[in-house]
């Protein structure tokens, strides 16, 4: 998706050539609702633009003001902020939108859910009228494209009728005194490189990772509760094989690409079908396999149920594996594995 809005943006903001002159101020702007989303789409956009001689800016919150600030007089061609310390900025005069030729909303209806609107709302007030303004969602109301939008073109590259094939869903009937000894069978049985559990709020985090931790398992948590470098480190953790599991709230998964994350757990279900398709999309991503397992307890079958018939999904039910299950799938890693062969 990053680098979709990335090509999209470039006939604005390239020279004739297909590079970039000299950093002054910013051609194009990026905004997404969470910090860990914001750098995340820096790094990839720095890639991408790299051989066209791209300066990077960017402006989120946790982050010293004052380097963002020297940044930004030294010059960029794209930002890539997050609303509430780029409106700071704007009305600071720290950034400068007089140049601006493109503006993306990344996960433009999350942010409006999380309550930025009215700083979206000055940003854009603040940008030249000629822009370009770009959405990219997994859901986009009409509604939100026309208040912000000219003359808008709507692209859809995912059918509405049929799900994500590389990802599998499983809804798994529970016990509802049983729901914490499902989770970790299935993170046993699966055991997958990169797992990420899903909760609806932080207490449920907090409580999950020490049950896992607990356990043994090498496990980060993610929420709102956790300062930006303890989110940094967790995400870190993850990519480069110190943790494998994240136990994680919606708002802090948002958006994330963990390269080899192959199985999502929802811990506890959704609070709507949209939340659904973008928990689950954190897996099965840029043409990889992946499991989506919904943790289903007695008391919340027709709820589960309504989540999938609403979300156009369809899942296999099932129970959770049980503990011959994942013995035997442990034995059959065990025989599988090459080092017998080499």
């Amino acid at each position: 998706k990053t680098v979709g809005f990335g090509l999209a943006i470039g006939p604005t903001i390239l020279t004739e050539d297909g590079t970039f002159g000299p950093a002054a101020r910013p051609l194009a702007l990026v905004i997404a609702p969470t910090r860990e989303l914001a750098l995340q789409v820096k790094r990839e956009l720095q890639w991408l633009y790299a051989g066209a001689g791209v300066t990077m800016a960017s402006c989120v919150g946790g982050m010293d003001m004052r380097d963002e600030r020297r940044t930004l007089e030294r010059g960029a061609h794209i930002v890539v902020a997050t609303p509430g310390r780029l409106k700071d900025h704007v009305m600071r005069g720290s950034m400068d939108m007089s140049e601006i030729r493109a503006i993306v909303l990344d996960e433009a209806d999350e942010m409006l859910d999380l309550g930025f609107r009215e700083d979206l709302e000055f940003i854009l007030g603040e940008a030249p009228e000629t822009r370009r303004t770009l959405m990219f969602s997994a859901t986009v109301p009409a509604a939100l494209a026309k208040s912000y939008q000219k003359n808008a073109v709507r692209v859809q590259t995912v059918s509405k009728e049929s799900q994500h094939t590389d990802i599998e869903y499983r809804a798994l009937n529970v016990a509802n005194h049983d729901i914490d000894s499902a989770i970790i069978n299935t993170l046993r049985y699966y055991d997958a490189p990169n797992a990420i559990v899903f909760c609806n709020t932080r207490a449920m985090v907090t409580r999950l990772t020490t049950r896992l931790s607990n356990r043994g398992f090498q496990v980060v948590a993610l929420s709102g509760a956790l300062s930006q470098q303890e989110r940094s480190h967790a995400l870190q953790a993850m990519r480069d094989g110190r943790a494998r599991v994240c136990v994680a709230t919606d708002v802090a998964a948002r958006g994330i690409d963990l390269p080899n994350l192959e199985l999502v757990v929802h811990a506890e279900l959704p609070t709507n079908a949209e939340t659904l398709p973008h928990r689950s999309g954190r897996t099965g991503r840029a043409g990889r396999k992946g499991v989506s397992a919904l943790i289903v307890p007695a008391k919340m079958k027709r709820r589960g149920q309504n989540l999938l018939t609403w979300g156009k999904l369809e899942a296999t039910w099932a129970t959770p594996p049980s503990a011959d299950d994942v013995v035997n799938r442990d034995r059959e890693r065990l025989l599988d594995d090459p080092i017998w062969a080499e």
